[in-house]
């Protein structure tokens, strides 16, 4: 019998719905499935030692990073198992994790070819398997996950609610992929502007195990929930029916808040506690050179869109880019604060920087040449600087700020990053304090800052 190993690293707090999906997968097929998740537990050597196929689940930079050292200790004390890694960012760094030892790279439609692996046998390694073709991108037939197995939900993020009290927080996945082809974005090298939604019963199949196991919210992670806009009305409306205790959260890009604008009702009648949605930018250049699809003045009525339909919008930044100015970033925290926006705004969002990751579509743009380095095996990026080192200055000192207060307030952060930005943008000249605005009721978020 086939012994798999399945690891998870990192997953922003969730509960690994990649393993869980696989662990279904491969039970199916007869195998024996361990699943580890290190960001709650430690890996075992005896469960090193026992498999024979041992798979990590990279669906995202910060998973992919943490990964590198385990795939190393894996290889030192079981030399004959078969590793595997297979998630959105394995193809991303195919030629890293072969130099290391990995033996197959899957991607983002990952179970079928995962399950053929494991099919031959207790000695895979020296049969390596063909994935599917890129271009093919299998259309599956999707089990509901097996989280058996996995550390129970409360051991993971919760919904930090307004008065104080807490949900706990399932995970789970409507539709896979993007229609859209934003160039910084890591699902479009895989998925090439293609998406697969998942059956509505799976989907609430999945739902209903884990609001049995306590789970009182969920967040689908699609990458853009109104990719599909009948199919996920379809989620949301069984979902509230089935389970109308139950909050949720999803992510849409400004775009679609825009064209799917009278579905923003149901959202808010059906449960939804917030729509994440990646802003990125407020300057038309940086917006332009992404490809998002959507300019500032689009933003602003996005967010006006949402209010109007009591709908809690959730930006997403990426505050440093090659073309970041200091008056721009400057910019960038003023619209927060004019949008009364502050509230909504995770800390860690006013210090992200661009990551230019293998594949990424900017490596194509022609000012981007000019300022990257060689790929990094360490960082698994193509290192940039600011024609303006005072930026680079700038990035570096609001991450340290933020990472060295987890627990202040979000309006106390932005006024310190707010003060910090404008004595680097103006000198000795003094700084224009944060001005007051009227302070919009605290709002839900999951409590687990780190988004990359």
């Amino acid at each position: 019998m086939t012994r798999a190993l399945l690891i998870s690293t990192y997953e922003m707090g969730r509960q690994s719905f990649g393993l869980a999906s696989s662990a279904a997968w491969l039970r199916a097929a007869g195998v024996d499935v361990t699943c580890v998740d290190l960001s709650r537990d430690g890996l075992p050597d005896e469960a090193v030692a026992a498999a024979n196929l041992v798979g990590w689940y990279l669906p995202m930079h910060t998973a992919t990073r943490l990964a590198v050292p385990v795939v190393r200790r894996v290889r030192a004390v079981n030399r004959h198992a078969h590793l595997c890694a297979f998630g959105l960012y394995a193809p991303l760094n195919d030629r890293l994790l072969r130099s290391l030892g990995i033996d197959t790279v899957l991607g983002g439609e990952f179970e079928a070819d995962l399950t053929a692996l494991a099919a031959r046998g207790e000695s895979p390694a020296s049969q390596p398997v063909k994935p599917s073709p890129a271009a093919s991108l299998p259309r599956l037939s999707f089990r509901v996950p097996d989280r058996r197995g996995l550390p129970p939900l409360d051991r993971y993020a919760s919904l930090q609610e307004p008065d104080g009290s807490q949900r706990r927080v399932g995970y789970t996945e409507a539709s896979r992929g993007c229609k859209h082809l934003c160039r910084h974005c890591p699902v479009v090298p895989v998925y090439q502007g293609r998406f697969r939604a998942v059956p509505v019963d799976v989907v609430l199949a999945d739902v209903a195990a884990q609001v049995e196991a306590g789970a009182r919210h969920i967040t689908f992670g699609d990458p853009d929930f109104f990719n599909g806009i009948g199919h996920a009305s379809k989620v949301v409306r069984r979902l509230a029916a089935l389970f109308p205790e139950v909050t949720y959260d999803v992510t849409i890009k400004i775009e679609h808040l825009l064209r799917h604008a009278a579905y923003l009702p149901m959202l808010n009648q059906t449960g939804c506690a917030f729509v994440t949605s990646a802003a990125e930018s407020i300057d038309d250049r940086v917006l332009r050179a992404l490809d998002k699809g959507h300019t500032r003045e689009d933003f602003e009525r996005a967010v006006e869109m949402c209010r109007a339909s009591d709908v809690v919008i959730i930006p997403t930044f990426v505050a440093f880019t090659p073309w970041t100015t200091l008056d721009g970033y400057c910019g960038l925290l003023e619209a927060i604060r004019s949008l009364d926006l502050v509230e909504a705004t995770g800390p860690i969002q006013l210090a992200l920087r661009l990551l230019l990751t293998e594949r990424s579509g900017l490596l194509e743009h022609p000012d981007i040449a000019s300022v990257t380095g060689p790929f990094d095996p360490e960082s698994l990026v193509y290192p940039w600087r600011h024609p303006d080192p005072r930026v680079d200055a700038l990035q570096a000192e609001v991450i340290a700020l933020v990472g060295r207060r987890p627990s202040a307030s979000r309006r106390e952060l932005f006024a310190e990053v707010w003060q910090l930005a404008h004595e680097r943008a103006g000198g000795a000249a003094g700084v224009p304090s944060v001005p007051d605005v009227p302070v919009r009721a605290a709002i839900p978020y999951l409590n687990e800052p780190w988004y990359c």
